[in-house]
């Protein structure tokens, strides 16, 4: 009876979705204000309608109701209990309602915390928004339904992909889709000033936060992912540059360009039919992700579905949603004409070049990801796009991009001398002094660690000093007084840039310097990697909750010094039949000793690999410095001020 009533929900949100879709945008052509006033409370009711619908289908998976086809094919009742709730967005159904629950959520917020934005605006965003919810809501109900029954339940399920039992996958997905789903904030933004025909500096002031939440759940959902891979895959790599992992990568980048653009049409009004391009290609590119992941097309280890009578369904999304976006944008950019004017040494010309370096690595990343499909369908030749052509073509713009961000954050608006640059100038030396240093201790190895280091003390450092630009002349203490008044965009600009530059350094460092050796021990046998050793002392069979595993007992020392136990394992998942790897990681501040452990071999033994990642972990504190900044970012109160302001003068007060 419950999923009979989540799918009553479901198709009751669809119908509220088809009202709040036509009913406003029609009002706001009209001028018909009571239609357009129906926007916001059908969005209210259309995320408490999805709401119930997830509801009753979390609690089909926690009570193991095996009368569900969903949660036969994905759950078990040996399974733990977090498993079974993230095993409700663990599969393509499930993941599809998370994905529109998020989805009514945004066109909520906005419906709630819009209220100063003009009623024609408003009423055309949430309309586009719930046009974006009815392809979703059709796509879930007419191919992907979550509560069919089963005419003769099982006594038991067939479990979850092993791979996905992990507390890193558990959240991965609901941080990746709230930047996915996010960026249809922007594109319903968009969409609606291009029918409006107007973008203006509260445009840039309105879309940024939307657009910047969306990045910061990316940033986490990304990170996670990538860490998930680290540890659980047993081959110690953080980044395969695998199909899905690029579908999440390139919004990413384009996001970070479309924030940076939209600071330029809220400070300037300049950029506006860029900015509007990107945040149609954001969103474009969420819905290039949804189809890698589902229609099969592509192989991933992350892929949810594999029906390509789906992926024609996505791409026919795709091509409405995108296409007709693209196509209202070829119709109505002449009309978006930029009033700001800026040189060619300027705070916009560093932005200007900062979107190109962005766009085009998403791009690079794009025809890389793409291009076996293409050859496949164009030319029936079988290729195979890896690491190796992504880091050569990818590698020198994220270099340039380094680069450039700390000098254009010292440079005025409008107009600048190059002058402006010697601020940085002893942060330029302190970067080629570290990079050489670097050089000189590394014996002649790759120039990616001296590269590295240099770039990520080139980019904290600029941080550093961009703040203390901030804060005037005057005597130090005065100073640090003022530092810390400085507002939270201001704080989060550099935090953001200083992560960046810590993950450049430890991505350079892992890949530069990274050690390894592999050897079959049998109990008692040392292998030396490094100033390391590892000494297998047991080898035991133990039994988990729904798998059984292989564990090894590893004692690891440094300069003959013991530092501590490592347990890796190799589990195998009886219901599902599928092993997996879990490595024994000693992490610290420097380096993490990574081992993992093999198949018994016939002659005896066990196969044993051991890794010494130096600063693995600055990849992932770098990320969550870089989201710190995008929290700090999204609370700055100027944001609500200039709001504040905006209404006061609508409503015929003069503004102080």
């Amino acid at each position: 009876m419950i999923a009979e009533l989540g799918h009553f929900a479901l198709i009751a949100a669809f119908s509220v979705a088809l009202v709040q879709m036509i009913v406003p945008m029609v009002g706001a052509w009209k001028g018909w204000s009571g239609w357009m006033a129906a926007a916001p409370p059908a969005a209210i009711a259309q995320v408490a309608l999805v709401a119930a619908s997830f509801a009753a289908l979390t609690y089909a998976f926690v009570t193991s109701d095996f009368s569900l086809r969903l949660v036969v094919l994905n759950s078990h009742t040996d399974k733990p209990m977090l498993y079974k709730v993230s095993g409700v967005w663990g599969n393509h159904e499930g993941s599809l309602l998370l994905w529109v629950l998020i989805l009514s959520v945004f066109g909520a917020a906005a419906a709630l915390f819009g209220g100063r934005l003009p009623a024609t605006l408003r009423a055309r965003v949430l309309a586009v928004q719930a046009s974006v919810g009815v392809a979703f809501y059709a796509f879930i109900l007419f191919t992907s339904n979550p509560f069919v029954r089963l005419a003769e339940p099982p006594f038991n399920g067939e479990d979850l992909n092993p791979l996905l039992q992990d507390p890193g996958l558990a959240f991965h997905p609901p941080f990746l889709y709230l930047g996915y789903v996010g960026l249809s904030m922007a594109f319903s933004f968009a969409v609606a000033a291009l029918i409006e025909g107007r973008v203006d500096a509260a445009w840039g002031r309105w879309v940024r936060p939307w657009t910047l939440a969306a990045w910061l759940f990316l940033t986490v959902g990304i990170a996670l992912g990538s860490w998930w891979a680290y540890y659980e895959l047993g081959w110690g790599g953080f980044w395969f540059w695998d199909p899905v992992e690029n579908a999440s990568f390139m919004p990413w980048l384009i996001a970070a360009a479309l924030l940076h653009s939209a600071i330029v049409v809220e400070k300037r009004e300049a950029l506006k039919a860029w900015t509007i391009l990107l945040a149609i290609l954001a969103f474009g590119f969420s819905l290039v992700g949804t189809f890698i992941v589902r229609s099969g097309v592509l192989t991933s280890v992350h892929a949810f579905a594999n029906d390509p009578e789906r992926g024609v369904f996505i791409l026919l999304i795709l091509a409405v949603f995108i296409g007709g976006a693209l196509t209202l944008y070829a119709l109505r950019a002449p009309v978006m004409q930029a009033r700001g004017v800026f040189g060619v040494v300027s705070r916009e010309s560093a932005l200007v070049v900062n979107n190109l370096l962005l766009a085009v690595s998403a791009f690079v990343v794009f025809v890389g990801t793409v291009w076996p499909l293409v050859a496949e369908l164009a030319f029936d030749r079988t290729l195979s796009v890896g690491p190796p052509f992504f880091n050569a073509a990818f590698t020198p713009f994220v270099i340039a991009l380094a680069a450039l961000v700390p000098l254009g954050s010292t440079l005025p608006w409008k107009r600048g001398r190059a002058k402006a640059f010697r601020v940085m100038g002893p942060v330029a030396l302190l970067a080629l002094a570290v990079a050489g240093l670097v050089w000189a201790m590394q014996t002649g190895r790759s120039l990616g660690g001296p590269l590295g280091a240099g770039l990520g003390v080139w980019l904290v450092a600029g941080s550093v000093v961009d703040l203390a630009t901030r804060t005037g002349r005057g005597r130090w203490s005065d100073r640090l007084g003022r530092v810390t008044r400085l507002p939270g965009a201001d704080w989060g600009k550099a935090l953001a840039h200083g992560g960046l530059g810590l993950t450049i350094f430890g991505v350079a460092a892992l890949t530069a310097w990274q050690q390894e050796g592999v050897a079959v021990l049998d109990i008692g046998d040392r292998l030396d990697v490094g100033r390391y050793e590892v000494e297998l002392r047991e080898v035991e069979q133990v039994q988990g909750p729904n798998y059984v595993a292989t564990r090894a007992t590893l004692a690891a020392s440094e300069n003959g010094r013991e530092i501590g136990l490592l347990y890796p394992e190799k589990r195998v998942y009886p219901v599902a039949r599928m092993p997996t790897t879990e490595a024994g990681i000693d992490s610290g501040l420097t380096r993490d000793l990574y081992t993992v452990i093999g198949d018994p071999q016939t002659g005896g033994g066990w196969a044993v690999r051991v890794y010494v990642k130096p600063f693995a972990n600055w990849i992932w504190g770098g990320a969550i410095v870089m989201a710190l900044g995008g929290v700090l970012s999204l609370g700055d109160r100027r944001y609500r001020v200039a709001a504040g302001a905006r209404k006061t003068r609508a409503e015929g007060v003069p503004a102080e």
